[in-house]
């Protein structure tokens, strides 16, 4: 297990490494500056703010100094609001987002599993039927549709839940269901599926002529194996919940991390971008990781060495 670690963490520091080349290649191959915009500064304003940011130095040059100043963990001061940091920036946004995809987490968890195996039990009948046409609806509709939606019905029409801002618990409700519903329709998808392929397969059969009930071959013999692709999907998932969605907050004005990257974007704030790239890349890698230490622990056929 150790040396699996060992080599799994060389090969994400080889991983990151060119992560942060591509990402500071495409940022200076984006045509104009940080400061290019609508209001057009002097050319001795903009040479003396390339100066300052030492963006007038050869590319390597820039690229050895970002490269020493992301291993100390600094992303650089941000170009568009002076005496702001892309640190201070994720500090104080990936809380407000990990605290709303922690949530999205538990609604996904509580509503995928349930459905995934209520429609492999019941396969073929009404209610496995009317589940999967529930998880196709959700994984075909985009999620700034289902949140458009939520809010004329439930915001509008109805009158019950705020529209923006995550203040009180009924913040949260709109949110989490337009950032789960995809994961949602996936995972039951993905859930039912395993789980009809491993209650085909001979220990099940024989779990059952040992006399077990039907719900203690689920639960003991047969949920375990069938939740391993599960598992497989979640360390991703749990990464883009909880790093915000960039479409999602800004439609419900949630100043999360996603909120932050489009404003970079949209002007052009090089350290902003990213860093805020860097920094998922980084969370993705190791939840994906530590997925991949867990299934020893679901599975233990399952050996690292």
């Amino acid at each position: 297990m150790f040396r699996y670690f060992i080599k799994r963490l060389v090969m994400m520091l080889v991983a990151m490494f060119f992560i942060i080349l591509l990402t500071f290649l495409m940022m200076h191959a984006v045509p104009g500056g940080p400061f290019t915009s609508d209001k057009k500064l002097s050319p001795q304003i903009e040479e003396a703010m390339n100066e300052k940011y030492h963006l007038n130095d050869p590319l390597p040059v820039q690229f050895k100094d970002y490269l020493v100043s992301v291993l100390h963990g600094d992303f650089g001061p941000s170009y568009k609001y002076p005496g702001k940091t892309v640190n201070g920036f994720i500090e104080q946004g990936f809380p407000v987002s990990a605290k709303l995809g922690f949530i999205t987490i538990l609604f996904v968890l509580l509503a995928a599993i349930p459905m995934g195996i209520v429609a492999a039990v019941k396969n073929g009948k009404w209610q496995d039927m009317l589940l999967m046409a529930l998880a196709t609806i959700g994984v075909t509709i985009p999620s700034f549709v289902i949140a458009s939606l939520l809010i004329y019905f439930f915001a509008f029409r109805l009158n019950w839940l705020p529209t923006y801002g995550i203040d009180s618990w009924k913040g949260y409700v709109l949110p989490v269901i337009a950032l789960g519903g995809y994961s949602v329709s996936y995972i039951a998808r993905l859930m039912r599926s395993s789980l009809l392929e491993v209650m085909g397969q001979d220990y099940i059969r024989t779990a059952r002529a040992k006399g077990l009930s039907e719900f203690r071959v689920i639960t003991r013999h047969a949920l375990r194996n069938a939740l391993i692709p599960v598992i497989t999907v979640l360390g991703p998932t749990i990464a883009n919940l909880m790093t915000g969605s960039f479409v999602i907050e800004k439609i419900f004005a949630i100043p999360g991390l996603g909120v932050y990257f489009v404003n970079s974007v949209s002007q052009r704030d090089y350290t902003t971008i990213m860093g805020v790239t860097i920094f998922y890349a980084a969370f993705l890698m190791v939840m994906v990781l530590i997925v991949d230490l867990f299934y020893c622990m679901i599975d233990p056929r399952i050996k690292y060495d």
